[in-house]
């Protein structure tokens, strides 16, 4: 089998963009379209200059099906509401998806249109799709034609809470999650509350009991214990380019021990290349996490509450995104999970 050929369709938002460079760098990779409306007939490489010398390609139109004929794998980068009109069961048949927005990711349609408040237009798909999580879905994955790559909180927050749900360690009716994203979490649109001088020295709480990725933590963590879990979800907007830090406090139930929790995590997480349990007193940290596709993870509980507490760290754009998409793509086409992906990530940037 040659190069696995790709299309990126939405290629220069933040997150097309880090996919674009991944898969640049990826041996067993052939990009063969970048898709924008934006900078539609311009050159990828005079957009963004970091692809000077790496990229000849014209921006062109998203014709998903025709495109669909000539490539192997597409992935959409584009807001909610656009995917659902353009995944067919023809473009399926073409070519593997993998959406890193959200049209796909919730399982109910009703549930879909309530949090985003858009029309679903491929309900018939939502079943078929399945969510990108590799180190809970990764046989699944292996097998799918298309992918509903999970969000950049949504990743931090299931991975860092599903062994204590699935082996119920907790109260599932305590669940509280504390979120905080840098500004691209926001995508490279024009938006007054990303602005520098909004952002900078500054720290607010948004969306507080609305955020949209509440539902599909819910979903994934009712899917783990076979329950409904309502839970509370804070996102946070923190004056920092990427990363994504979630700190989330539950109750234990009865007489479960500290060692219980870490073995549980272990356990569940056992030749999952991407996620560091860390060591007893080290705090997750989102600047050890930039560029790569790990999740950190520090395990802390307080007996004067009964608590447990799991910190979290991730890069937005690679875990939160781009990175689990192209993890994804490898376990789509047989490949390791890691190919292109294995990198101690930049520091000090």
């Amino acid at each position: 089998m040659g190069k696995i050929k790709a299309a990126i369709i939405g290629s220069t938002g933040y997150t097309g963009a880090q996919l674009a460079a991944l898969l640049y760098n990826h041996r067993e990779v052939e990009i063969k379209y970048l898709t924008s409306k934006t900078y539609l007939n311009q050159k990828y490489s005079d957009i963004y200059q970091n692809f000077n010398s790496i990229s000849d390609i014209i921006c062109t139109e998203d014709e998903l099906e025709e495109i669909s004929k000539n490539v192997d794998v597409i992935f959409l980068a584009l807001p909610h509401g656009i995917a659902s009109k353009k995944v067919t069961k023809e473009v399926l048949y073409n070519s593997k998806v993998i959406d890193l927005g959200a049209d796909f990711r919730l399982k109910d349609k009703e549930t879909y249109e309530k949090w985003y408040n858009v029309e679903h237009f491929s309900p018939e798909l939502l079943n078929e799709a399945v969510y990108g999580l590799p180190e809970i879905y990764g046989d699944k994955i292996k097998n799918a034609a298309l992918i509903a790559n999970p969000g950049c909180y949504t990743t931090c927050s299931i991975l860092s809470i599903y062994p204590l749900v699935k082996n119920n360690l907790i109260d599932t009716n305590s669940i509280i999650i504390d979120a905080k994203s840098g500004v691209t979490g926001a995508g490279r649109g024009v938006n007054l509350g990303v602005h520098y001088c909004e952002t900078n020295e500054n720290i607010k709480a948004y969306k507080i009991s609305s955020h949209r990725h509440t539902p599909e933590i819910e979903q994934e963590l009712s899917f783990a214990l076979n329950k409904k879990i309502t839970l509370q979800f804070t996102p946070h907007l923190v004056p920092m380019n990427r990363g994504i830090l979630t700190t989330s406090y539950a109750k234990l139930n009865e007489n479960v021990t500290k060692k219980d929790i870490v073995d549980c995590y272990f356990e569940q997480y056992k030749n999952k290349k991407f996620v560091r349990i860390l060591k007893e007193g080290i705090y997750p940290e989102t600047k050890w996490t930039k560029g790569t596709n790990f999740i950190d993870i520090g395990i802390f509980t307080d007996t004067r509450t009964n608590n447990v507490i799991i910190s979290a760290a991730i890069d937005n754009l690679m875990k939160g995104a781009a990175g689990q998409a192209v993890q994804n793509m490898n376990l789509m086409f047989n490949l390791d999970e890691s190919e292109g992906l294995m990198t101690s990530g930049i520091f000090p940037a």
